[in-house]
């Protein structure tokens, strides 16, 4: 997949952002992220393989430490994040996203312009 422009992304990104209410700090009451922001964010963490394990201790397509995929409900689709689907990869990824920002991953939300 090509990367966007950033300005197509971030008017994405602001579309989506504009249908969430924030709740105190960073959390979100819903979140619901565009596939492409997912797949831009996957490409950019781990060259786009949903089945990835490097041995750096994060897996899958977004790079979800195994401790942060039991936290926010990973184990009701798989042990870790590399043995579920794209689809429960981002599942998972809405949860820790509403629990912890863009920030849970920084270098590439940076990258994005999804965080400043």
């Amino acid at each position: 997949m090509a990367a966007l422009p950033v300005a197509v992304l971030l008017a994405v990104t602001a579309l989506c952002a504009a249908a969430l209410v924030p709740v105190g700090g960073r959390a979100w009451s819903a979140v619901r992220v565009a596939d492409l922001i997912w797949d831009e964010l996957a490409d950019c963490e781990s060259g786009g393989d949903w089945r990835a394990d490097t041995g750096n201790g994060y897996y899958g397509g977004l790079q979800i430490w195994a401790p942060t995929w039991t936290e926010a409900g990973g184990l009701r689709f798989a042990d870790r994040p590399d043995h579920a689907t794209r689809r429960e990869q981002t599942t998972v990824g809405e949860e820790i996203l509403r629990r912890q920002g863009w920030e849970a991953w920084p270098d590439c939300a940076r990258e994005l312009g999804l965080v400043g």
